[in-house]
């Protein structure tokens, strides 16, 4: 005979509530903020050039860019880090515990078939 589940309450719901706690605070933040109305540049402004002289503290630019100027530093810190980590995964390693398969799983081929097909 089989029984109905049960419901186990107990400590183990605590986080469970907590992140639910958090996802109506962060909704009822975000559905109640209000922005501004968006402004664009002025015509034929070379935003480029100016993210450009905002990194070399020059004031030519026809764009204020020192703005521009973080989001460009922090993405590029970004990809850097993204690609130092895919080098390092990718980077062929003589221990052979724990490390990747770089070599196209041919010592793992030879040692379950024994031969070098």
């Amino acid at each position: 005979m089989t029984t109905k589940p049960e419901l186990k309450l107990g400590s183990h719901l605590l986080p469970g509530l907590a992140a639910a706690a958090l996802f109506v605070v962060m909704a009822a933040t975000f559905l109640s903020a209000s922005f501004p109305a968006p402004q664009g540049f002025a015509q034929g402004s070379n935003i480029t050039a100016s993210i450009g002289y905002a990194m070399f503290n020059l004031e030519l630019g026809d764009v204020p860019g020192e703005s521009f100027l973080a989001a460009f530093l922090l993405i590029a810190v970004a990809l850097d880090v993204a690609l130092d980590g895919a080098v390092h995964l990718a980077r062929r390693s003589d221990e052979e515990d724990g490390a990747l398969l770089t070599d196209g799983g041919t010592k793992l081929k030879q040692t379950l078939f024994g031969g070098e097909d």
